[in-house]
């Protein structure tokens, strides 16, 4: 997808999902603004990918810090065209009746709170832009009701809806709002939980294996270009056929 001259941020761009994005944008000629908590990681993909990316440290659940992001992204690159809001944490792992408050809270606050955050601060620099794209990555998780991930899950269902809810608001001044839902994907992230790249070590969707970042760039890239011109509001499952149906296997009893 041609991304020439376009301006993106994209947070949690230091590793994972997010690094992949950045350096898709890049090669698809965009610039990339890489926002992350991750200064060392940050600014060495930074530096691999050249004079078109920028590394600014960014902690998504601050408003001074992404108020300041976006200032520096429209002085240093001259404009604002897309935002991809990738960062987040993963899920406690804990059934709802026993997930503590705080930290209900501290996911909800990653995963959701700081996407409508970065809308906050993004869009007026979009609309001095003359429109735009942002792309929020949600996940099947808020396809579906998945357990053990009631943080999580909130949140990525709350990403869904304000997606749409931004979609209609923003469509007459040109700027698009789609979300985007990953199924298990290994990162850095998801690692910790055991997830493993060999084939058949997922049944769970018809692929029998886990993604892989470079699979999600597609996607994201697509909705960031003009080529989705007409697309806004849209949730795109980017997850081997898991949100689908159970598979085969599970159905048979095998």
């Amino acid at each position: 997808m041609n991304l020439k001259d376009k301006v993106v941020i994209v947070t949690g761009g230091a590793r994972g999902l997010g690094e992949a994005f950045a350096r898709g944008i890049v090669r698809e000629g965009g610039r990339v603004v890489i926002g992350d908590l991750l200064d060392v990681e940050g600014s060495a993909v930074a530096k691999d990918l050249g004079p078109d990316a920028l590394f600014l440290h960014l902690d998504v659940t601050d408003a001074d810090n992404w108020e300041r992001v976006v200032a520096q992204t429209e002085e240093h690159f001259g404009r604002l065209d897309g935002l991809v809001n990738n960062a987040g944490v993963t899920a406690s792992g804990t059934p709802v009746v026993d997930e503590p408050l705080d930290s209900f809270q501290r996911i909800i606050q990653l995963n959701l709170v700081s996407v409508h955050t970065g809308m906050h601060f993004a869009v007026p620099a979009m609309r001095r832009a003359g429109g735009g794209s942002i792309v929020n990555i949600s996940s099947a998780a808020g396809l579906i009701g998945l357990a053990l991930t009631s943080g999580y899950g909130a949140a990525k269902w709350g990403v869904r809806g304000l997606t749409k809810v931004a979609a209609v608001e923003l469509g007459r001044e040109r700027i698009r709002v789609n979300s985007v839902h990953p199924g298990m994907v290994l990162t850095p992230m998801t690692a910790s939980i055991g997830l493993v790249p060999d084939e058949g070590a997922f049944p769970n969707n018809p692929y029998r294996r886990v993604g892989k970042p470079e699979e999600l760039v597609g996607a994201v890239t697509y909705l960031l270009s003009d080529a989705a011109s007409y697309t806004t509001g849209a949730e795109l499952a980017v997850d081997g056929g898991w949100t689908a149906g159970p598979t085969v296997e599970y159905v048979m009893g095998q």
